[in-house]
């Protein structure tokens, strides 16, 4: 008699299967056609991930629909680790996002970042990858909309632009400095400025490909868009861990079929 549950499993399995060769895919195409050292990071464990769900799958369909125990017993046991593993992640992305916020500044339309503000784990990983992630940043160009801009935008309208985290953190010079502004990604250091405490104003340059990209508020600006990209992805984890929960209950379904067909066969 066909059994529901092992029906399931073999349908949600095979549609993870189906999911795992575009992720394959472009985890090869990343790696023929990677011209930065930011896509060529991301090829490996994009294949991994794509092979991972793909023996992970073919064990689901294998154990359920061929009625292969031992098989259905490490898809089970994997996707207990997974349950386990993404619990823990949640819980560890929610306490490691909780510290830090930008800073408003009175008459301005963008926030200050403050590197020390941030949690102190996610600190010492973005310095300890700093040289990665600097080229990454000037590869991505995110200050070039504000190098385009050039003269053409005043300061007054430039003060009231909403910034991004990483354009506000890298593409201009902190507030503390009190730099006079020429243009977005211009500005002059008044005489005074070696009385200034802030190492970020000496690390400030007027060259394009140098800018804040250097900065402790660049550093800052990450962390920002860091906690808010993990902050979305624990949410997203909560509702991806009810669904293997409901994945895991009818996998064990499927494998107490299975012990009793086997029991079955074996006492007939």
């Amino acid at each position: 008699m066909v059994r529901c549950s092992n029906n399931l499993v073999g349908i949600l399995n095979i549609v993870t299967l189906l999911i795992s060769i575009p992720i394959i895919g472009g985890g090869i195409w990343l790696s023929k056609q990677a011209n930065t050292e930011c896509e060529r990071f991301l090829e490996k464990p994009v294949i991994a991930l794509g092979v991972f769900i793909l023996l992970v799958s073919l064990a689901g369909i294998i154990g359920s629909c061929c009625r292969v125990t031992w098989l259905l017993w490490v898809y089970l046991l994997v996707m207990f680790l997974l349950i386990l593993l993404l619990f823990c992640f949640t819980i560890f992305a929610f306490v490691v996002t909780n510290k830090g916020a930008g800073e408003k500044i009175s008459g301005k339309g963008y926030k200050e970042y403050r590197f020390g503000d941030y949690s102190n784990w996610l600190q010492k990983r973005v310095d300890k990858n700093w040289n990665r992630i600097h080229s990454c940043l000037q590869d991505s160009k995110i200050c070039q909309k504000l190098i385009d801009q050039g003269s053409n935008t005043k300061a007054d309208d430039f003060f009231q632009e909403h910034l991004s985290a990483l354009q506000s953190g890298c593409c201009k010079p902190s507030n503390d400095c009190n730099f006079e502004y020429v243009s977005p990604t211009n500005w002059t250091k008044p005489a005074n400025s070696s009385s200034v405490t802030n190492p970020d104003c000496t690390t400030w340059s007027n060259d394009p490909n140098v800018l804040c990209y250097g900065c402790q508020s660049c550093k800052a600006g990450l962390l920002d868009n860091i906690k808010s990209d993990w902050k979305r992805v624990a949410v997203l984890n909560i509702i991806f861990l009810i669904f293997l929960i409901v994945v895991y209950s009818i996998g064990c379904c499927a494998f107490r079929n299975n012990r009793e067909d086997n029991a079955w066969k074996r006492y007939p």
